[in-house]
């Protein structure tokens, strides 16, 4: 009998096209950079959303997902005013306006980087690309123009959404 982590494991990569187990890396990243997004008061950060991408056809950028896609993490613009309804959402409409992946032991950076073509091709304006393992980020703000910032680095920029953060509270020791 196959046990709860590999079944769990093929509904995942059945349902979503990909095969994504969280890690402690990948687990210590999402939290570390949902915390310090959540400080910047122009933005609602979500974790875990599932993105309705039923507008186009994922498959033409190679992503065996149907029609949603559900980024580490999606930020919001404040102004939105995103908060609990009566009726949740299991697919969210509204794109957002930055779509962080961070690299599971799991995922291929070039499925990471077709997906970012999709958030492109729908409107989100900057996708990050985190590798726990290199702690490094990459800065997506347009399709074939990455820009790169590890741990050595002072700040992580991303000019577009005109966020900086100190590179050590993502990736240092606390």
């Amino acid at each position: 009998m196959p046990d709860l982590i590999e079944i769990d494991k093929q509904y995942k990569e059945y349902e979503f096209g990909e095969t994504r187990v969280p890690s402690k890396n990948h687990s210590l990243a999402v939290g570390r950079l949902s915390g310090l997004l959540f400080l910047d008061e122009r933005f609602t950060v979500m974790p875990e959303l599932s993105l309705d991408m039923t507008q186009i056809d994922l498959s033409q950028y190679g992503l065996k997902a149907k029609d949603e896609l559900i980024p580490d993490i999606c930020l919001y613009s404040g102004e939105d005013h995103i908060d609990f309804s009566d009726f949740d959402e299991l697919k969210v409409k509204q794109m957002p306006l930055l779509a962080i992946e961070v690299l599971s032991p799991q995922q291929g950076i070039n499925d990471i980087i077709a997906k970012f073509h999709a958030y492109f091709a729908q409107g989100v304006k900057s996708c990050w690309l985190v590798m726990p393992v290199t702690k490094s980020i990459t800065i997506y703000s347009q399709p074939g123009q990455p820009k790169t910032f590890d741990v050595n680095d002072n700040e992580v920029i991303d000019e577009v959404m005109d966020i900086r953060l100190q590179a050590q509270k993502i990736f240092g020791k606390h």
